[in-house]
């Protein structure tokens, strides 16, 4: 019997709760303006911590999402969940009914989970004993009750899980979702990733590392990816979420399609807990493969969201790796950003986040700026980086990578709307 073609998977639907907005269109609109939503940490006293910067989503009010009662039943990352899928699924009108449900799933990446909650039961425990421990507990914060939540709000049947890759999570469960709608295990899915680890632990630890910023005084430009003078990320919290679905029913039910899965590449380092292989290897055979399955070449890529954190030995490995997989293309037209550089490294909601950037990069022709490049590492000798300001461009194809501690990777190649529109 002769094999099925796999079946197209666009992008009808974007949503975000970021540092730089609380929706969408708002964040869009800051991340195109390079406006950081970098600033101190209002979450919790950082008199004691070196770290006193994060990217909070301050004025995020969970009751426009969830019940007053039903608040404590879910941690702050199912919260940002829940706020970005409406915002997504608003944006694509996406309402289907009776069976059609069951072929709806949910995919959303998670890195830390409820932290916050784990400590202020810790707190609890300690300080009051075992019997003021919340019910709650349990299910407000393992990681598959944000896309459980998610289901379980609009009655989506469908597959649903969590992926739980660090700063992978995002994006591969994008990939996935987008292999269960190839297949034709379902016809939709809400796929992306949500993270809230603004906390004592989130931020201490790291700090501990020394994998995150310094640079206190100056929230704003401490995020520089790229930028000879980085010293660490910056922690951000949020998430962004894609509508993806069919493309032939899509075209059916009149949706409006901001683009198309093209590719997905997936791969392990397989050499250290933090750092990446050298010359970013993996991460080369991640961008490789999702070219493949794209079925494109190195130069069709119009723009790259890099995965870019502002870390000294990352971004370099990150430029070594585009390099080896671009090419001459890399001096030829192909263009580069770290949107971190405003919104702060996401964690498990990064992929998320970054691909419905992508989305409406691809959808509006803009690619997004990496600001604080002040002083280009020599490593990106070369490389198109988008510093400063934004950049009208006629961009076909995107490409995004997000890679974790554990060395894991994903990377995702989108197509504009005229991509899709192909036959």
């Amino acid at each position: 019997m002769a094999r099925t073609a796999p079946r197209r998977v666009v992008i009808t639907g974007v949503g975000a709760v970021s540092p730089c907005g609380l929706d969408a269109a708002s964040t869009w609109a800051n991340v195109q303006a390079g406006r950081s939503g970098v600033g101190r940490i209002e979450a919790f006293d950082t008199e004691d911590f070196a770290v006193k910067i994060a990217g909070e989503c301050t004025g995020f009010d969970p009751l426009r999402y969830v019940e007053k009662k039903r608040v404590r039943e879910a941690a702050r990352f199912i919260h940002l969940a829940l706020a970005a899928t409406e915002d997504a699924i608003a944006a694509a009108n996406f309402a289907p009914e009776g069976e059609a449900l069951e072929r709806v799933g949910t995919f959303i990446g998670v890195g830390f989970c409820g932290i916050e909650y784990f400590e202020e039961t810790a707190r609890k425990l300690f300080e009051k004993g075992p019997r003021r421990i919340s019910p709650y507990f349990i299910p407000a914060t393992i990681s598959n009750l944000a896309p459980g939540q998610v289901s379980m709000r609009w009655g989506f049947k469908g597959p649903s899980f969590a992926t739980a890759s660090a700063c992978s999570s995002g994006a591969h469960a994008i990939g996935e979702a987008t292999e269960w709608i190839r297949r034709g295990g379902i016809d939709a899915a809400v796929a992306g990733g949500a993270e809230a680890a603004v906390t004592p632990l989130g931020v201490g630890g790291f700090a501990q590392m020394r994998a995150l910023s310094t640079r206190n005084d100056a929230p704003q430009e401490a995020s520089r990816p790229f930028d000879a003078g980085r010293d660490g990320f910056v922690v951000g919290e949020g998430a962004g979420i894609v509508i993806l679905e069919e493309r032939e029913r899509a075209i059916a039910r009149g949706a409006t399609i901001l683009g198309e899965v093209l590719g997905y590449g997936a791969s392990s380092d397989a050499y250290h807990l933090t750092q990446p292989s050298p010359g970013g290897e993996g991460a080369q055979r991640a961008m490789r493969a999702a070219l493949v399955d794209a079925g494109l070449q190195p130069e069709d890529v119009s723009y790259v969201n890099a995965h870019g954190t502002s870390t000294p030995t990352g971004d370099v490995q990150e430029l070594q790796a585009m390099r080896a997989v671009f090419g001459d293309h890399v001096t030829k037209g192909l263009l580069v950003s770290s949107t971190k550089s405003v919104t702060g490294h996401l964690l498990g909601a990064a992929g998320g986040l970054e691909a419905a950037i992508c989305a409406l990069a691809l959808r509006d022709g803009v690619v997004p700026p990496t600001v604080n490049l002040t002083d280009p590492d020599p490593a990106s000798e070369g490389f198109d980086l988008v510093p400063h300001g934004a950049r009208e461009a006629k961009i076909e194809v995107a490409m995004t990578n997000s890679f974790g501690f554990g060395g894991t990777n994903a990377t995702l190649v989108l197509g504009g709307p005229s991509y899709a529109e192909r036959s």
